[in-house]
């Protein structure tokens, strides 16, 4: 199966399909036929949601879904983390709603990281049932209420709601396809190395929707900005601009802030650690090639990778497979080497790891950043995303 679905990443992503070995080429029928389906399938949901045969949930708080167009590796949990610390600062409590899809690791990591704050996470795939059990339990600031008093939202950031548990806005975590839910502000998400594959629509291609979709869109983030030319920027920005020339588009970049060891999160380890190492850089995530160029930075001595599927759940044969990988390069180099984990997978399997002993696991911590360009820095995003997310569509003070 983890074949099939490495094959089925590498005709997405492929632009000569022609040039694909034989079982790639054998899936392509199979992969035309349901991608033709979900296409058909597509239409009829927004059509159905048009009429509105399909009615969308309407929170009486503000929402912001942070989604993107295609599969894994956009950045899209990170900028819920960075969403819900500015409307933290902002005297706002969030509530984040997540699926909770391959055992929850994007959720279990928000709430370690956030553990403290007022921010609340709800986990479940009917979203708005979700938010209406959190709002029941903890009541909610009621937004017309707050535009009118701006108690809210000002220059200033007056904090006199930092402290209640009343739920002030709601993050949708992978929201853009969830269209049963009305949002307030859509913010998409591009990977900046590897946007749109082939062009087309999953199974086939990486796309989830088509490219008209970015016309939904209040905010664009180019993500891993910082791991692709300048050129390849203005492609990308063109592109976005060509669906919706006046949306203001936003680079961002995964910044690595330490290490820490399984089971020891609080002690953190300089990222000077892996300097002239030889390191294994294990990973289960949607994109794991701006994992192993961000560690790459860092200066190893040597750097080996083994990649397995997004949210895979790492079980004793994995790591049996990271061990022999570890005495293979072990041998080779005559040094002792060092494993190196993505955090969603110590959150997936936090104790599995320690079973790598007693080879040294470190792993990397990462925080969501804004990279100044064309005048957008993180001030200006805070301001344009502030001023969408006031806009009154709840009726005028």
């Amino acid at each position: 199966m983890e074949n099939v679905r490495k094959a089925v990443r590498q005709i997405a992503y492929s632009h000569t399909l022609s040039s694909l070995p034989l079982l790639h080429l054998s899936l392509l029928p199979l992969l035309s036929f349901a991608s033709s389906l979900y296409s058909i399938a597509l239409s009829l949901r927004h059509h159905l949601y048009n009429l509105k045969i399909l009615t969308k949930h309407r929170l009486p708080v503000p929402v912001i879904s942070v989604g993107n167009l295609t599969w894994g590796g956009n950045g899209k949990t990170p900028m819920v983390e960075f969403l819900a610390r500015l409307l933290i600062d902002s005297g706002v409590s969030p509530l984040i709603l997540t699926r909770g899809y391959g055992g929850a690791d994007e959720a279990k990591m928000l709430r370690r990281h956030l553990q403290g704050t007022c921010a609340k996470i709800g986990i479940g795939v009917n979203r708005a049932a979700t938010a209406s059990s959190f709002l029941e339990k903890y009541g909610y600031v009621n937004v017309h209420d707050i535009r009118c008093s701006k108690r809210i939202f000002s220059e200033e950031k007056e904090k006199n709601l930092s402290n209640s548990d009343q739920i002030g806005a709601a993050i949708l975590d992978d929201g853009m396809q969830h269209l049963s839910l009305w949002r307030d502000l859509e913010i998409v998400m591009i990977n900046a190395m590897m946007p749109w594959g082939n062009h087309r629509l999953v199974p086939l291609g990486p796309l989830r929707e088509p490219l008209t979709a970015l016309g939904r869109a209040d905010i664009v983030i180019i993500h891993h900005a910082d791991l692709v030319q300048e050129k390849d920027i203005k492609a990308l920005e063109s592109s976005v601009q060509k669906v919706k020339e006046s949306v203001p588009i936003f680079l961002t970049e995964m910044a690595p802030l330490h290490f820490f060891k399984p089971g020891d999160v609080s002690f953190k380890i300089p990222l000077e650690a892996v300097k002239n190492k030889i390191l294994l850089c294990i990973s289960g995530i949607g994109f794991a090639d701006s994992f192993i160029q961000r560690i790459d930075k860092m200066g190893p001595r040597y750097l080996d990778r083994l990649d397995f599927s997004d949210h895979h759940l790492f079980r004793m044969k994995d790591i049996n497979i990271v061990r022999t990988r570890i005495q293979t390069l072990e041998s080779k180099f005559a040094a002792k080497p060092i494993v190196v984990a993505t955090e969603k997978d110590y959150d997936r399997s936090p104790r599995i790891l320690q079973l790598l002993e007693p080879y040294e696991v470190l792993v990397v911590c990462c925080r969501l950043q804004i990279l100044p360009h064309d005048e957008r820095t993180e001030n200006s995003f805070e301001k344009i995303m502030m001023e969408l997310f006031r806009r009154d569509e709840r009726g005028d003070c």
